[in-house]
């Protein structure tokens, strides 16, 4: 698969998740951000069955596969709940745009933790995650320095989106990406469910008041977009797949304006340009070395 056809990939999983920011929001108004984590997540890994059918009539050695992908899926799956419960109980306290732009923080974050896996962090790094940092308080800052309950659990959601990238960039290529991503959906979907059980009230009726937004959450966000990322991160360079990835940002604010009638105002207009800008120029660097072809380390 050539680059750029694994960009395209990316792009559309960047768009899937941004139209999932307003669905995982609507289908917090009928049930509880476990259960519909867990029921869609559940959906996600139910709906790669086909395709893994498919795939292992055409291989050999098929239960090797699952044995050499459960770590991984297990490993990915337990992250991916951290990172998607926070991000769902922080949409019931904030706006889908507004989650979606701290979520992408992971962009700045990625080369940052890198560091300690000896990637190399230039200036460009540290000047967009200044300016990613100015951004967050822009957005999130309130008038007596606090920031929002719903933006911090967004941003404690930002750190393991940023593990689950790396967890993925590590174990894609080594094994099987299918069966990489229905265990991770299964693992989520399973702790999600039981913290459910513990904690919230599951009902037909909340199920089917939020039937849509599960489907689309389910199907499309976790069973589409996230086979998408590992398999576009498989080819990408990292910079590139971080870059375009991040652009669910703004999917996810104009699915808010047109879907949810969400406005931001000056002031957290003036902190998504200064965290999109960030962003972009945290890559600069490693931007270069890919176009010159060489190869660089990636990243989700």
């Amino acid at each position: 698969m050539s680059i750029f056809k694994s960009n395209l990939l990316l792009l559309l999983a960047a768009a899937i998740w941004g139209f999932a920011f307003v669905a995982q929001r609507v289908g917090m108004e009928h049930i509880g951000p476990f259960a519909f984590n867990g029921v869609r997540f559940a959906l996600g890994s139910l709906s790669l069955v086909p395709l893994i059918l498919y795939c292992d009539n055409k291989s050999q050695d098929v239960s090797r596969h699952w044995r050499n992908s459960l770590p991984a899926g297990l490993l990915a799956g337990l992250v991916l709940f951290l990172g998607a419960s926070l991000q769902q109980i922080g949409l019931v306290y904030t706006t889908a745009g507004k989650a979606a732009f701290i979520t992408c923080l992971y962009i700045v974050l990625v080369p940052i933790f890198g560091i300690f896996l000896k990637h190399q962090a230039g200036m460009s790094t540290w000047l967009g995650s200044l300016l990613a940092v100015a951004g967050l308080y822009f957005l999130s800052i309130k008038e007596s320095f606090s920031i929002a309950y719903g933006d911090l659990l967004e941003l404690t959601g930002a750190l393991f989106w940023s593990f689950h990238i790396l967890i993925i960039d590590h174990f894609s290529r080594k094994v099987d990406v299918l069966k990489l991503a229905c265990l991770q959906c299964i693992t989520c979907s399973l702790l999600s469910l039981g913290t459910a059980m513990l904690f919230e009230t599951i009902t037909a009726a909340s199920l089917s008041q939020a039937l849509i937004p599960i489907l689309y959450g389910g199907i499309c966000s976790v069973g589409i977009a996230y086979t998408l990322q590992i398999v576009g991160q498989k080819h990408a360079p990292p910079s590139h797949a971080a870059i375009i990835l991040s652009m669910e940002t703004v999917f996810a604010v104009l699915g808010g304006f047109l879907l949810l009638d969400e406005r931001l105002g000056l002031q957290e207009i003036a902190g998504c340009g200064l965290m999109l800008t960030g962003m972009l120029l945290s890559q600069l660097q490693s931007l270069k070395p890919a176009a010159s072809g060489k190869l660089i380390e990636r990243e989700s």
